[in-house]
Protein backbone atom coordinates (compact mmCIF):
# COMPACT_ATOMS: atom_id res chain seq x y z
CA UNK A 1 0.00 0.00 0.00
CA UNK A 2 0.87 3.47 -0.17
CA UNK A 3 0.54 6.37 1.69
CA UNK A 4 -2.43 9.16 1.37
CA UNK A 5 -0.52 12.67 0.25
CA UNK A 6 1.31 14.59 2.78
CA UNK A 7 3.67 17.25 2.47
CA UNK A 8 7.37 16.92 3.43
CA UNK A 9 9.46 19.51 5.91
CA UNK A 10 12.88 19.38 6.75
CA UNK A 11 13.64 21.58 9.02
CA UNK A 12 17.11 22.46 10.51
CA UNK A 13 16.86 23.44 13.59
CA UNK A 14 14.92 22.69 17.30
CA UNK A 15 13.22 26.34 16.94
CA UNK A 16 12.10 25.84 13.22
CA UNK A 17 10.44 22.40 14.01
CA UNK A 18 8.58 23.49 16.70
CA UNK A 19 7.36 26.43 14.37
CA UNK A 20 6.33 23.90 12.14
CA UNK A 21 4.07 22.02 14.37
CA UNK A 22 2.64 25.34 15.79
CA UNK A 23 1.32 26.44 12.34
CA UNK A 24 0.73 23.10 10.87
CA UNK A 25 -2.45 21.09 11.51
CA UNK A 26 -2.43 17.16 11.52
CA UNK A 27 1.53 17.41 11.20
CA UNK A 28 3.34 14.04 12.28
CA UNK A 29 7.10 13.79 13.45
CA UNK A 30 9.39 11.27 11.15
CA UNK A 31 12.66 10.51 13.58
CA UNK A 32 13.79 7.06 12.45
CA UNK A 33 11.09 5.76 10.62
CA UNK A 34 10.40 2.24 11.38
CA UNK A 35 6.97 2.59 12.85
CA UNK A 36 5.49 5.85 11.35
CA UNK A 37 6.10 4.83 7.63
CA UNK A 38 4.33 1.23 8.09
CA UNK A 39 1.60 2.72 9.91
CA UNK A 40 1.19 5.58 6.92
CA UNK A 41 1.53 3.24 4.20
CA UNK A 42 -1.21 0.97 5.67
CA UNK A 43 -3.01 4.05 6.39
CA UNK A 44 -3.21 3.95 10.18
CA UNK A 45 -1.93 7.08 10.25
CA UNK A 46 -2.53 9.56 7.53
CA UNK A 47 -1.06 13.13 8.41
CA UNK A 48 -1.27 15.94 6.07
CA UNK A 49 2.50 16.49 6.82
CA UNK A 50 5.12 15.19 7.50
CA UNK A 51 8.35 16.79 9.55
CA UNK A 52 11.48 15.00 9.12
CA UNK A 53 13.91 15.53 12.15
CA UNK A 54 16.58 13.74 10.34
CA UNK A 55 18.84 17.32 9.32
CA UNK A 56 18.00 19.01 12.67
CA UNK A 57 21.49 20.29 14.18
CA UNK A 58 22.56 18.91 17.96
CA UNK A 59 19.79 16.03 18.58
CA UNK A 60 22.15 12.79 18.22
CA UNK A 61 24.19 12.29 21.12
CA UNK A 62 25.58 10.04 24.00
CA UNK A 63 27.00 11.79 26.76
CA UNK A 64 28.02 10.28 30.23
CA UNK A 65 28.37 12.91 33.38
CA UNK A 66 29.27 11.82 36.87
CA UNK A 67 25.52 11.09 37.90
CA UNK A 68 23.90 10.56 34.20
CA UNK A 69 23.34 9.31 30.91
CA UNK A 70 22.19 12.32 28.42
CA UNK A 71 20.57 10.80 24.78
CA UNK A 72 20.04 13.30 22.38
CA UNK A 73 16.48 12.21 21.38
CA UNK A 74 17.43 11.04 16.94
CA UNK A 75 20.10 8.95 18.32
CA UNK A 76 20.18 5.78 16.64
CA UNK A 77 19.59 2.21 17.98
CA UNK A 78 22.52 0.79 16.64
CA UNK A 79 25.07 3.45 18.17
CA UNK A 80 23.27 2.76 21.85
CA UNK A 81 23.80 -0.78 21.26
CA UNK A 82 28.07 -0.20 20.54
CA UNK A 83 28.14 2.45 22.57
CA UNK A 84 31.53 0.95 25.04
CA UNK A 85 30.42 3.70 27.59
CA UNK A 86 26.79 2.33 28.37
CA UNK A 87 27.60 -1.15 28.24
CA UNK A 88 30.29 -0.38 30.76
CA UNK A 89 28.05 1.48 32.86
CA UNK A 90 24.30 0.48 32.62
CA UNK A 91 25.02 -3.27 30.66
CA UNK A 92 20.87 -3.57 30.77
CA UNK A 93 20.43 -0.76 28.11
CA UNK A 94 23.02 -2.93 25.59
CA UNK A 95 20.78 -5.92 26.87
CA UNK A 96 17.67 -4.77 25.90
CA UNK A 97 17.92 -2.83 22.93
CA UNK A 98 19.11 -6.47 21.46
CA UNK A 99 15.76 -7.45 20.98
CA UNK A 100 14.41 -4.31 18.99
CA UNK A 101 13.30 -5.58 15.73
CA UNK A 102 16.76 -6.33 13.18
CA UNK A 103 19.81 -4.99 12.60
CA UNK A 104 18.15 -3.27 10.08
CA UNK A 105 15.45 -1.72 12.37
CA UNK A 106 18.15 -0.50 14.88
CA UNK A 107 20.00 0.91 12.05
CA UNK A 108 17.02 3.95 11.68
CA UNK A 109 15.10 3.68 14.89
CA UNK A 110 15.80 6.24 17.25
CA UNK A 111 15.47 6.26 21.27
CA UNK A 112 13.18 9.58 20.78
CA UNK A 113 11.21 7.84 18.09
CA UNK A 114 10.68 4.52 20.36
CA UNK A 115 9.54 6.04 23.57
CA UNK A 116 7.02 9.23 21.33
CA UNK A 117 5.54 6.02 20.11
CA UNK A 118 5.06 4.15 22.92
CA UNK A 119 4.45 0.76 22.14
CA UNK A 120 3.78 -0.86 25.04
CA UNK A 121 5.95 -3.86 24.36
CA UNK A 122 8.89 -1.36 23.33
CA UNK A 123 12.34 -2.26 25.16
CA UNK A 124 13.29 1.01 25.28
CA UNK A 125 10.17 2.29 26.93
CA UNK A 126 10.43 -0.31 29.43
CA UNK A 127 13.94 0.86 30.20
CA UNK A 128 13.56 4.13 30.64
CA UNK A 129 10.39 2.98 33.49
CA UNK A 130 12.80 0.48 34.67
CA UNK A 131 16.06 3.67 35.06
CA UNK A 132 13.58 6.20 36.02
CA UNK A 133 14.39 8.19 33.13
CA UNK A 134 13.10 11.73 32.63
CA UNK A 135 12.60 13.65 28.78
CA UNK A 136 13.81 16.76 27.73
CA UNK A 137 10.84 18.54 25.46
CA UNK A 138 11.04 21.41 23.58
CA UNK A 139 7.90 23.43 22.28
CA UNK A 140 6.52 27.03 21.79
CA UNK A 141 6.87 28.03 25.86
CA UNK A 142 10.63 26.93 25.83
CA UNK A 143 12.16 23.73 27.12
CA UNK A 144 10.80 21.61 29.73
CA UNK A 145 11.71 18.29 31.58
CA UNK A 146 9.24 15.58 32.93
CA UNK A 147 9.48 12.01 34.60
CA UNK A 148 8.86 9.33 31.98
CA UNK A 149 6.49 8.32 33.82
CA UNK A 150 4.33 11.21 32.91
CA UNK A 151 5.20 11.10 29.08
CA UNK A 152 2.10 8.19 28.18
CA UNK A 153 -1.68 9.40 28.45
CA UNK A 154 -2.99 6.69 26.51
CA UNK A 155 -1.78 3.32 24.62
CA UNK A 156 0.41 4.79 21.64
CA UNK A 157 0.04 8.16 23.11
CA UNK A 158 2.03 10.58 24.79
CA UNK A 159 1.24 13.68 27.03
CA UNK A 160 2.64 16.21 24.39
CA UNK A 161 1.27 19.50 23.61
CA UNK A 162 0.60 19.61 19.63
CA UNK A 163 3.77 21.79 19.32
CA UNK A 164 6.35 19.98 21.92
CA UNK A 165 8.74 17.45 20.45
CA UNK A 166 10.72 15.72 22.92
CA UNK A 167 15.09 15.83 22.41
CA UNK A 168 16.97 14.14 24.49
CA UNK A 169 16.63 11.59 27.39
CA UNK A 170 18.44 11.60 30.80
CA UNK A 171 18.34 8.30 32.74
CA UNK A 172 20.35 8.28 36.26
CA UNK A 173 23.67 6.06 36.59
CA UNK A 174 23.62 3.38 39.42
CA UNK A 175 26.33 2.72 41.59
CA UNK A 176 28.69 -0.03 40.52
CA UNK A 177 28.17 -2.60 41.92
CA UNK A 178 24.94 -3.77 40.64
CA UNK A 179 23.22 -6.52 39.01
CA UNK A 180 20.73 -6.20 35.99
CA UNK A 181 18.82 -7.90 33.72
CA UNK A 182 16.50 -7.86 30.67
CA UNK A 183 14.09 -10.93 29.66
CA UNK A 184 11.46 -11.04 27.12
CA UNK A 185 9.21 -13.84 25.17
CA UNK A 186 8.11 -13.29 21.84
CA UNK A 187 7.17 -15.51 18.92
CA UNK A 188 10.49 -15.61 16.90
CA UNK A 189 13.00 -13.03 17.89
CA UNK A 190 12.54 -9.58 16.63
CA UNK A 191 8.59 -9.85 17.32
CA UNK A 192 7.18 -7.73 19.63
CA UNK A 193 7.59 -8.88 23.20
CA UNK A 194 4.40 -10.71 24.62
CA UNK A 195 6.00 -9.69 27.95
CA UNK A 196 9.37 -8.48 29.09
CA UNK A 197 10.64 -7.97 32.64
CA UNK A 198 13.61 -5.38 33.42
CA UNK A 199 15.40 -6.05 36.75
CA UNK A 200 17.94 -3.31 38.46
CA UNK A 201 19.42 -4.93 41.85
CA UNK A 202 21.71 -3.83 44.42
CA UNK A 203 22.91 -6.26 47.38
CA UNK A 204 24.36 -4.86 50.51
CA UNK A 205 27.09 -6.44 52.31
CA UNK A 206 25.61 -8.82 53.98
CA UNK A 207 23.74 -9.97 51.05
CA UNK A 208 20.61 -8.14 51.33
CA UNK A 209 18.60 -6.23 49.05
CA UNK A 210 19.62 -2.47 49.23
CA UNK A 211 17.74 -1.54 46.38
CA UNK A 212 15.25 -3.03 43.48
CA UNK A 213 13.70 -1.48 40.46
CA UNK A 214 11.68 -4.22 38.60
CA UNK A 215 9.67 -3.07 35.52
CA UNK A 216 7.30 -4.78 32.99
CA UNK A 217 6.47 -4.26 29.70
CA UNK A 218 3.84 -5.41 27.15
CA UNK A 219 0.92 -5.88 29.54
CA UNK A 220 -0.99 -2.56 29.80
CA UNK A 221 -1.12 0.85 27.45
CA UNK A 222 2.39 1.64 29.51
CA UNK A 223 5.31 -0.24 31.10
CA UNK A 224 4.24 -1.29 34.71
CA UNK A 225 6.49 -0.68 37.74
CA UNK A 226 6.17 -3.15 40.06
CA UNK A 227 6.64 -1.18 42.90
CA UNK A 228 5.06 -3.50 45.58
CA UNK A 229 7.27 -6.06 44.58
CA UNK A 230 9.68 -3.69 45.24
CA UNK A 231 9.08 -2.61 48.83
CA UNK A 232 8.51 -6.37 49.85
CA UNK A 233 11.93 -7.57 48.81
CA UNK A 234 14.16 -4.46 50.02
CA UNK A 235 15.59 -5.29 53.24
CA UNK A 236 15.57 -8.98 52.66
CA UNK A 237 17.93 -11.92 51.18
CA UNK A 238 17.13 -12.96 48.20
CA UNK A 239 16.09 -17.05 48.74
CA UNK A 240 14.46 -19.37 46.32
CA UNK A 241 11.28 -18.96 48.12
CA UNK A 242 11.26 -14.99 48.20
CA UNK A 243 11.74 -15.59 44.52
CA UNK A 244 9.22 -18.38 44.28
CA UNK A 245 6.32 -17.08 46.32
CA UNK A 246 6.33 -13.15 44.30
CA UNK A 247 2.82 -13.93 42.20
CA UNK A 248 0.65 -12.49 44.76
CA UNK A 249 2.49 -8.76 43.32
CA UNK A 250 0.84 -9.15 40.06
CA UNK A 251 -2.54 -9.47 41.24
CA UNK A 252 -3.35 -5.95 40.64
CA UNK A 253 -2.74 -5.46 37.25
CA UNK A 254 -5.07 -5.56 34.21
CA UNK A 255 -2.81 -7.36 31.07
CA UNK A 256 -3.77 -6.71 27.67
CA UNK A 257 -5.87 -9.24 26.13
CA UNK A 258 -5.44 -9.54 22.00
CA UNK A 259 -5.08 -12.09 19.43
CA UNK A 260 -1.07 -12.72 20.57
CA UNK A 261 -2.09 -13.73 24.31
CA UNK A 262 -5.08 -13.83 26.57
CA UNK A 263 -4.88 -11.32 29.95
CA UNK A 264 -4.49 -14.60 32.09
CA UNK A 265 -1.63 -15.67 30.35
CA UNK A 266 0.47 -12.56 29.91
CA UNK A 267 -0.39 -12.16 34.21
CA UNK A 268 1.58 -15.64 34.52
CA UNK A 269 4.11 -14.80 31.69
CA UNK A 270 5.20 -12.22 33.95
CA UNK A 271 5.79 -13.93 37.16
CA UNK A 272 8.03 -16.40 35.22
CA UNK A 273 10.25 -13.26 33.36
CA UNK A 274 10.22 -11.50 36.64
CA UNK A 275 12.02 -14.47 38.69
CA UNK A 276 14.32 -15.26 35.97
CA UNK A 277 15.50 -11.91 35.54
CA UNK A 278 15.80 -11.23 39.49
CA UNK A 279 17.79 -14.71 39.77
CA UNK A 280 19.81 -13.40 37.12
CA UNK A 281 20.30 -10.09 38.49
CA UNK A 282 21.12 -11.18 41.40
CA UNK A 283 23.92 -13.63 40.39
CA UNK A 284 25.53 -10.94 38.43
CA UNK A 285 24.97 -8.58 41.58
CA UNK A 286 27.26 -11.21 42.97
CA UNK A 287 29.77 -11.15 40.25
CA UNK A 288 30.37 -7.74 40.13
CA UNK A 289 31.38 -7.75 43.59
CA UNK A 290 34.36 -10.29 43.33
Amino acid sequence: MKPSPFEYHAPRSVDEVVALLSSLENSRLLAGGQSLMAMMNMRFATPDHVIDLNRVDGLSSIRLTPTHLEIGAMTRQRDIEFSKEIEAKLPIITEAIKHVGHRQTRNRGTIGGSLCHLDPSAELVTICSLLDASVTIAGRAGTRTIPFSDLPSGYLTTSLESDECVTGVSIPLWPSPHGSSFVEVSRRHGDFATVSAGVMLELGPQGLVTRLAVALGGMEFAPVRMTVLEERLVGTALSEDAIANIGGAFDHLEPLDDVHATSKYRRRLAVTMTQRAIRTAARRALDSRV
